[in-house]
Order: structure tokens, then C-alpha cells, then sequence
């Protein structure tokens, strides 16, 4: 089997594999056709080459080669001949799992044109209602820095701790699932910085209980670079596999990553909260805390100093792509920008990310981390975000229209200061959203959903009293241990086990609903005996 680029390769008789098609090409022309692909989710990219189908034998028997290629994105084929010329205009075609297709290339007007098409030779498989009947309902939401009083915040925290470990464990193996290649939004991206916005409220709530509760700001500064520490050691524990087989090895330890990141900005925003002494006012909720915003907003202007006018060696100031084949491939080796030289030069290339998700449709080479030191500004302005929302239910909490207006108004300041950014458009914007950078508008952007999902579940919580949060309250109550418990064991039966047919969505899907199935019933469990691990 010969490599053909990613989402493709030749196909020797190999049965096909999830998320894969089988594409017969036909070549009638008396001259060999170089045939050219890119997937319509990759931006500005070179034309990869599939392959060469050698010109027909004679007349009316045409040759032909088989390929396997990728059906999560929709793909488009340029049709050359030997001297580079164009034969057909561009073909875009979306396959359908399992499918077979034929790509004819015929003779017309006298070999001075071509007639290309695609067509169906026989049906693909769906997926999504052939292979399982199960069906997701999906909420976000994460962990609790200190016990609240109010139910609809914990009830966030937890539901979207539960979605983590669902999309970790794989989330059945549908591409939507999975993070973006480089800009735009899938399931799997919505996840994590939900928890850090829910995260800086549940600090907000904390820390006012335990300052009126007699705590001074000293014992809970003390408190705060604790559990940053312990996040922190925990964090590079289980991001590096060789743990179980003995002493890390620091060649190729990896040191950023989910816990980290929690940790610097739980560190930074719970300082900010406590160093910042407030006063009240009914009416002004945003210069209530004006020296913390003031922080938040250098530090973004660091972001944006760095992130623009950083000059990367070999690499355009202000890069905001993958590298790879994007961009025409001029700058294959810019991966990241600046926030990929600064992970590089500050940490080492291993002790990142070696993987990064742009390697799937961009074909990167050099390693990036989505968890880098520069991403982790802006991290701090969503858990901050996530603060101004705790602020707001401590200073109107017998108010609930007030609440609600006020998270409606942020989510519509934040979704506007979106539409700016990415000119509604995902990739031609000013500044696309972007995961794997962790860029202002992809704050903005989730911030925005954060605020509007917190209205809702606060109004049928809070106020309508229509649910109380469970299941996902227990394993809310044990995040921590839910977390790190699902990392360490992923590979152990019952959270993972030999499948009869691993190329199917299906089996993959139940695989992963049992396994979170497994953490909701050992958090409850927990919760029932009263064992509780925090930090």
C-alpha cells in the first residue's frame, strides 16, 4: 500500500475501514492523467497528488486504478495532463461511508476537452441510524472549585465534565466529535473552555463563602498556590503515558496540557479576586472590579502584541495558520504563529505536543501544542469572564431577572465582538476562531454560548425549579477523581475492551457510552458513601 497523502491510499483488495469509500478512477484519454485532491475543509491549500492513471490500452477500453478515500469532509479533484493542463473544471464530491464511486474521465470534442463526472456504483452506509439506534443529548459543563450554594452552576460544572470524558474516550469515532484541524468549532471544542468560564464563576462564589465564613485573604492565597502546584504535578502525571512503566523520562516529557492550563488560570483569576479590594454599586457591575479588568486587559494586549508583532524566523509576523499545506504551502514549517515559536523556544519541540490535529487535513510535521504558554492568556480572560458571571449572581441573587438580563446582555457584547473578528466566516475573518490557538474570538465566541447556556440552565434550575441536575450532579462532586480516574484506566476493561468489528461507528459509540456510563455510577456511588477528593 503506497502513501498517498491523508485521506487516502491505494486499495489492494483491504476492506475498507470507518470513515472511508472506495473510488474507482476511469481513464478513456489516449494520454496518462495526473489526478489532484484537497479537502474542502482545508484553506488556501495545495492540490495533493492521489495518483497517475495511465492512458486508455485502446479505444473503448479504458484504464483504471482504486483508491480508498476519506468520507468525513467533502473533497475536490483537479484532472491534469502530462504537460500540467487542466482537463475539467474542479470536481467536489462528498462520499458516503462505505461507499463505491467511479471517477470517468472520457474523451470529448475530439481529445481537446475532457468529460469528467463521479458516479454512485453502490450505496453508502449511514451511520448514524443504520449502525445504532442510541441517540446523545449533550450538555456542557464541568468541576467545582469549592461547594456553592447555587445548584445551576454546579450543574454545569458537572455536565460538562461528563461531555469531556465522553469526547476523550472517543465520542464514537464521528469526526464531529473530534477537535477542528485548525480554525472553526466541532462538539469536541466547546467542551473545555465552557469548564474554564465555569471554573472563574465558581471561584467568584467560593471565595466570597469562605471570606464571609472568617477565612482570611492570606490563608486563601496560600490555599490557591496549592492547588495550583498539585493541578499542575497532576496534570504532567497523566499526560505522559510512560508513568505506569516507571520513572518519567524529562527527554521527552510533555509539560503543557488540560490541568496545567486550568491551573495557571485558576492561579492568575483567584488572585485577581483576592488582591482586588471592591465596592458596590446597584447599577455599574463591570467597574465594580476596574484594577482586575484592568490586568485581564493587559494581558490581552500582551496577547495581541505577541501573537501580531512577534517577529518568527522563516515565518510572516502575525501568522495565524497551520503551516503545513495551507496557505499554499508557503509556510509549511510556521505551524502556530508565534504562539507555536514560543512553546518551541521556551520549552524544547519535546516537550509539546508531537500530534496536533492540523496534521489530518493540513499534513503538518512539527509538533504543537493546542495547551502552549501563549494560548494561556487567553484561557485567563475566558475563566475571567467566568468570574464577571459569578459576580453578577453574588450582587443580584434575590434579583433573577436581573441575572438573566445581565448574562443575555454579555452573551450579545461577546457575540458581537465575535462577528467583528471573524467577519462571520471561518476563516477569512481578522481573527478566525481558533481552538488549537486558543484565540480572542474563540473566547469570545464560546464566552458568548457560555453566558446564554447559563441563563438557560439558571432559569430552569434556579428559578423554574424544572431539574435538579442529576445524574451528572455526583460526578460533579468528584471531578477531579472522574478526570484523572478516566485517564489513568482508558484502557482497562470495563472502559475499554476487544470490539468484534472495529471499524464500526456503532460498536465504537456504545464503547464509549458505557464507559461514561461506568464514571457516572462510581461517582454515585462515592457520593452515596460520602467520599469525596478535592484538592
Amino acid at each position: 500500500r503506497n502513501n498517498v497523502g491523508p485521506g487516502f491510499r491505494y486499495q489492494k483488495h483491504t476492506p475498507l475501514k470507518m470513515d472511508e469509500a472506495s473510488l474507482k478512477v476511469y481513464n478513456e484519454l489516449t494520454e496518462d492523467v495526473l489526478v489532484s485532491w484537497i479537502s474542502k475543509e482545508c484553506y488556501q491549500c495545495l492540490y495533493q497528488q492521489l495518483g497517475v492513471v495511465t492512458a486508455a490500452p485502446r479505444p473503448g477500453q479504458p484504464s483504471s486504478k482504486d483508491f480508498v478515500v476519506s468520507t468525513q469532509h467533502e473533497l475536490a479533484f483537479r484532472l491534469n495532463d502530462t504537460s500540467t493542463k487542466q482537463l475539467c473544471n474542479e470536481l467536489t464530491f462528498h462520499f458516503g461511508e462505505h461507499g463505491n464511486y467511479s471517477l470517468w474521465i472520457k474523451n470529448l470534442n475530439n481529445n481537446s476537452e475532457a468529460d469528467c463526472s463521479i458516479v454512485t456504483d453502490g450505496n453508502p452506509v449511514n451511520s448514524y441510524t443504520r449502525e445504532s439506534n442510541t441517540r446523545l443529548k449533550l450538555s456542557p459543563s464541568f468541576d467545582q472549585i469549592e461547594a456553592t450554594s447555587k445548584e445551576f452552576v454546579l450543574c454545569s460544572s458537572h455536565i460538562s465534565l461528563i461531555v469531556m470524558v465522553f469526547v476523550n474516550y472517543g465520542g464514537g469515532r464521528y469526526w464531529f466529535f473530534r477537535h477542528a484541524s485548525w480554525n472553526g468549532l466541532t462538539v469536541a471544542d466547546l467542551v473545555f473552555p465552557w469548564f474554564v468560564f465555569i471554573m472563574g464563576t465558581s471561584i467568584a462564589l467560593s471565595i466570597n463563602k469562605l471570606l464571609r465564613s472568617g477565612s482570611t485573604r492570606s490563608s486563601l492565597l496560600k490555599k490557591v498556590l496549592w492547588r495550583t502546584m498539585l493541578l499542575f504535578a497532576i496534570g504532567v502525571v497523566i499526560i505522559n503515558p510512560n508513568y505506569c512503566q516507571g520513572p518519567l523520562s524529562w527527554d521527552t516529557l510533555r509539560i503543557p496540557g488540560v490541568l496545567q492550563r486550568l491551573a495557571w488560570s485558576y492561579l492568575v483569576v483567584a488572585c485577581l479576586d483576592l488582591l482586588v479590594d471592591t465596592w458596590w454599586s446597584p447599577i455599574l457591575d463591570i467597574l465594580l472590579y476596574w484594577p482586575a479588568w484592568l490586568c485581564v486587559l493587559l494581558l490581552e494586549v500582551l496577547w495581541l502584541c505577541l501573537t501580531f508583532l512577534l517577529p518568527v524566523p522563516g515565518c510572516p509576523t502575525g501568522y495565524l495558520g497551520p503551516g503545513g499545506i495551507g496557505d499554499m504551502g508557503w509556510y509549511a514549517n510556521c505551524t502556530g504563529g508565534a504562539a507555536g515559536y514560543i512553546d518551541r523556544w521556551l520549552l524544547g519541540e519535546k516537550h509539546i505536543y508531537q500530534t496536533p490535529s492540523s496534521r489530518v487535513i493540513y499534513a503538518t510535521h512539527i509538533p504543537f501544542d493546542p495547551e502552549g504558554v501563549l494560548g494561556s492568556i487567553n484561557s485567563i480572560l475566558m475563566a475571567y469572564l467566568g468570574l464577571q458571571a459569578g459576580k453578577i449572581i453574588l450582587h443580584y441573587r434575590d434579583l433573577p431577572r436581573s441575572i438573566m438580563s445581565r448574562f443575555l446582555m454579555w452573551g450579545l457584547f461577546l457575540g458581537v465582538i465575535s462577528a467583528i473578528l471573524t467577519r462571520c466566516s471561518k476563516d477569512q475573518g481578522f481573527i478566525p476562531a481558533n481552538k488549537n490557538l486558543w484565540s480572542l474570538s474563540y473566547v469570545t465566541t464560546l464566552a458568548c454560548f457560555a453566558f446564554v447556556l447559563l441563563l438557560l440552565i439558571y432559569y430552569i434550575i434556579d428559578v423554574r425549579k424544572w431539574w435538579s441536575g442529576a445524574p451528572f450532579y455526583y460526578a460533579g462532586m468528584n471531578s477531579i477523581l472522574v478526570y484523572v480516574g478516566h485517564e489513568v484506566f482508558e484502557e482497562y476493561f470495563p472502559f475499554r475492551w476487544r470490539m468484534l468489528n472495529s471499524q464500526s461507528h456503532a460498536e465504537h459509540l456504545t464503547q464509549n457510552l458505557v464507559a461514561t456510563s461506568c464514571w457516572l455510577f462510581i461517582s454515585y456511588v462515592l457520593y452515596k458513601k460520602k467520599i469525596f477528593w478535592k484538592l
